[in-house]
């Protein structure tokens, strides 16, 4: 259930922007929990052609959510993959590449730097015997050269962040989900999940989490974890004769390509807190009322917030973190496409990923 305050914190942090291609709001609150543990990521212009959109849901603390928010997008531009045009192996590569980058001298300092009071005491008292080297990439993206350092066999964090990644590319949509954050799409405004909730009693997650060496008791990874998937989380990723995607909690996300059309509205990407509350559908019927009266999204996404905060901690339900980003997708996003492609998507969106 977690640690709860006395009343909510509905101060909401929010953004808003927009491109030729897109146009996006995002808001986020850190309600009834002690500790705000989600972080998010919205570059319209990761490149001249592409936008990036990301939610991560921490979990046990923040850090790794942070983490990822920082150079989760900097690692899919990086990917040889992406210059090809392969988002979705760059995407994959990326959320792997978290994990790697978290380990060591160099990813100890960083998620101390990132980290919460204890863990900046800690780097305090480090500092007197041993000074890192310091400097950010200043946007830039890094080699992540191995530092020598006291915690230079540092095998990760032992907490975790979900992470649920949209990236639009001309008439496509590329989205990349490990954990239970989601992203939905509207479409002549039907919701659509394009991602999957990975939770432990799911048959193929149960079957990877039991042949690792594994177990799910009360629903529960090794019964702590109710997640699957994640980044982060490296007490569950120790098997050093398994590979990344089939240790008992993997980062490995599902990629998902869609076929972008006239009919498609916006995406919605938002942690846990959200979908908790409400479903894919009222979502998105939620946002169809309010964008006839309300023309700035993060206003949109406040409101959906708002709406999602439960009036006390009895429950548990609405008590949660909340962050969601609302995409409109601009028309058109096709220059020359032909009312039997439209067909075509429509067909294949409907027949594989309606849910409700």
């Amino acid at each position: 259930m977690g640690i709860y305050l006395s009343s909510p914190k509905t101060e909401k942090l929010w953004e808003d922007g927009e491109n030729d291609r897109v146009r996006y709001g995002l808001s986020s609150m850190q309600g009834w929990r002690a500790t705000m543990e989600d972080a998010h990521a919205a570059y319209p212009d990761l490149d001249a052609s592409t936008s990036f959109f990301g939610v991560y849901d921490g979990h046990g603390g923040k850090v790794v959510a942070k983490f990822c928010a920082k150079y989760l997008h900097q690692q899919v531009l990086k990917h040889e993959a992406y210059a090809a045009g392969d988002i979705g192996t760059s995407v994959q590569r990326a959320f792997f590449r978290m994990d790697e980058m978290m380990r060591g001298q160099r990813g100890w300092r960083e998620l101390a730097i990132l980290g919460d009071k204890i863990n900046k005491f800690t780097g305090m008292i480090e500092g007197l015997i041993w000074s890192p080297r310091g400097g950010d990439s200043n946007g830039q993206v890094d080699n992540w050269a191995f530092e020598e350092g006291p915690h230079s066999d540092f095998s990760g964090p032992t907490s975790g962040s979900t992470a649920c990644v949209a990236v639009v590319r001309n008439d496509q949509l590329i989205v990349a989900n490990a954990g239970d954050s989601r992203c939905v799409i509207s479409r002549k405004g039907q919701a659509y999940n394009l991602s999957r909730d990975h939770k432990p009693y799911l048959e193929a997650e149960k079957e990877r989490i039991l042949k690792a060496g594994g177990f799910i008791q009360a629903g529960r990874v090794n019964g702590s974890l109710n997640l699957a998937r994640a980044i982060g989380d490296m007490e569950f990723k120790q098997n050093k004769f398994l590979s990344a995607e089939k240790q008992i909690v993997t980062a490995n996300p599902d990629i998902n390509t869609v076929e972008l059309c006239d009919d498609d509205d916006f995406i919605v990407l938002a942690c846990d807190g959200i979908w908790d509350c409400m479903s894919s559908q009222m979502i998105v019927d939620f946002i169809h009322e309010h964008l006839k009266s309300e023309s700035k999204l993060s206003v949109v996404c406040e409101r959906v917030l708002d709406k999602c905060l439960a009036p006390s901690t009895a429950t548990g339900e609405g008590c949660d973190n909340m962050t969601m980003i609302l995409v409109q997708l601009k028309k058109p996003i096709k220059s020359a496409s032909s009312a039997k492609e439209q067909s075509s998507n429509s067909e294949s969106i409907e027949t594989e990923l309606k849910v409700e």
